[in-house]
């Protein structure tokens, strides 16, 4: 089971990899709701704010939209749709996220250039185990659960930006089995 798990997700990680060197700009990248994509790889199951039980890296990608109007009473947080894709064939999952992004200064010369925090509030499901931990997985209770993330980062160019990323994991105490899972590591940003 565990090795069929890794072969798919083995293939999904390459499909990843590859669908960015495919074309300049995809063609959904082209239009007006898409604002940023981001790549990158994330340590897995870290130790922060819980223990460390799952192996492994995550090979994590992102879209995030265009904060649409209705959204500017909370501050226009963009909405993201996420999958992080763990090497090592353990837990898995999407996410759907509003993200707050906040420059912390600009440049006068390079007003695109520049420090950000980033902090994103959402949901997320996934493929890992419920109520009976396996062989080095844990279980996280529910399939649903809570996705928490914070990010640190540089606007490079324009396009381009380089991010450390923090997201957790969690069902916030909804079920009897609570763990977890917390990923840390860098995310490379491309702007549309």
């Amino acid at each position: 089971m565990k090795g069929s798990r890794i072969r798919r997700v083995r293939g999904w990680c390459l499909a990843l990899c590859l669908v960015p060197a495919s074309a300049p700009v995809p063609a959904w990248a082209q239009s007006s709701v898409v604002d940023e994509v981001k790549v990158g790889a994330l340590a897995h199951d870290v130790g922060f704010l819980g223990d460390s039980l799952e192996s492994g890296a995550d090979i994590v990608g992102a879209v995030l939209f265009k904060s649409p109007e209705f959204l500017s009473a909370i501050g226009s947080p963009r909405p993201v749709l996420g999958l992080s894709l763990n090497t090592a064939g353990d837990t898995s999952y999407a996410y759907a996220d509003l993200s707050w992004t906040a420059r912390l200064w600009r440049s006068a010369a390079e007003p695109a250039e520049g420090p950000y925090v980033m902090g994103s509030l959402g949901g997320a499901v996934h493929d890992g185990r419920l109520d009976t931990p396996g062989d080095g997985e844990k279980a996280l209770g529910t399939r649903a659960l809570f996705h928490l993330a914070v990010a640190l980062g540089y606007q490079l160019t324009r396009i381009t930006s380089v991010e450390a990323y923090l997201s957790h994991l969690s069902n916030a105490d909804l079920s009897s089995h609570n763990p977890g899972l917390n990923n840390a590591g860098l995310r490379m940003g491309f702007n549309f």
